[in-house]
């Protein structure tokens, strides 16, 4: 989501569709489409590695920027749709991420009324279908909307239910990991730490390199939590986007992310960040007067110096002039098509592919 801090931030089981059930609609689709850790040191299983390359995502997001206090439909998805079914166009829309933008990882959101409910039963079909793909998945919560809509946990009695539910059904698929909370501003760093520690000490069978802690406030710094000896052995998320400041120029936005990563790139995966990709603009091309472009160009440059993953937001959202993908298709068996190419090229170059245009 992209809601802006009040100021600009600074640093301070439900039983699975059986395998080969699950083998047999990824066969059937793809052929539609066109063919762990505790507290202390960790062990070396658990321990992230030196870089957080191998992330290479989007957020595939609700027209809603995910903020609801009802059932959450994934653009192209429809919540009277089930499992099979959304399994099919959810194995279309993975398989187009793939083929457009050489995506490896989704981010999806999670709320108690999707997982508490009786769509869970559909809704993991989004998640089954990225992971049998061999995606990677960030399952991450959303708070709702209104007055809702405040940096907290809605409701703790519904909020820890849904995770037991969520860690349940997925803590063995080792591609799938756990986000306990989206941008998290309604806590101090420290009660935020506090949040995270208890939700590591309550799913203890999830694997550590399984759990990514949101930066805190807008997940707009890791620094706090990354110096947290309780959170040791997690990934963390960071989120950053252009629209926080009116103008910088290249050097200021470098300048800016980096100050919000500290010395912890090596754990950090920015799971959002974002500019318009459907204004024309040309992010293959310096124009030092133009702010986003300033910015895509400084934060896909720096995520590749620090070898960092990075899932930009959003790469498929309904209406969303942010929106790295569009639905093409008929609603039955969507396909994507790319908004802005010099998006995708910046992309492809943060993830370590390409060659340096822009500067």
């Amino acid at each position: 989501m992209r809601t802006p801090p009040a100021v600009s931030p600074t640093p301070a089981a439900a039983s699975r569709t059986p395998l080969r059930g699950r083998a047999a609609l990824v066969a059937v689709a793809l052929a539609a489409v066109g063919s762990s850790m505790l507290v202390g040191a960790p062990s070396a299983a658990a321990r992230p590695a030196q870089d957080t390359t191998q992330f290479k995502g989007v957020n595939w997001a609700d027209p809603r920027d995910n903020f609801a206090d009802d059932l959450l439909q994934l653009s192209g998805l429809s919540t009277t749709d089930t499992y099979r079914q959304t399994y099919a166009k959810a194995t279309r829309v993975i398989a187009a991420f793939r083929a457009n933008l050489g995506a490896n990882t989704v981010r999806l959101p999670i709320n108690p009324y999707t997982v508490n409910g009786a769509y869970w039963k559909s809704y993991r079909g989004v998640i089954d279908a990225a992971s049998d793909q061999g995606f990677k998945v960030i399952v991450s919560y959303w708070e709702g909307t209104g007055p809702r809509k405040d940096g907290f946990i809605d409701d703790e009695a519904t909020y820890w239910p849904m995770w037991k539910t969520v860690v349940k059904a997925y803590k063995n698929d080792e591609r799938v990991y756990f986000e306990p909370m989206n941008e998290p501003h309604g806590y101090t760093d420290t009660q935020w730490a506090d949040i995270a520690a208890k939700w590591l000490d309550t799913y203890k069978s999830v694997p550590r390199n399984r759990v990514f802690v949101s930066g805190a406030g807008y997940n707009d710094h890791v620094t706090t939590v990354c110096a947290d000896p309780r959170l040791k052995g997690t990934y963390l998320s960071l989120h950053h986007y252009g629209f926080w400041k009116e103008y910088a120029t290249y050097d200021q936005w470098v300048a800016d992310l980096k100050v919000r990563i500290g010395d912890c790139a090596n754990r950090t995966v920015a799971d959002e960040f974002g500019a318009p990709m459907t204004t024309g603009l040309n992010y293959d091309k310096a124009t030092p007067d133009d702010n986003f472009v300033n910015y895509v160009q400084a934060v896909t440059d720096t995520f590749r110096e620090l070898k960092m993953g990075s899932v930009y937001w959003p790469g498929l959202r309904t209406d969303d002039i942010y929106s790295i993908q569009k639905l093409v298709g008929p609603p039955s068996r969507p396909w994507l098509e790319t908004t802005n190419q010099s998006g995708a090229d910046r992309l492809a170059w943060a993830w370590g592919r390409g060659k340096p245009v822009g500067k």
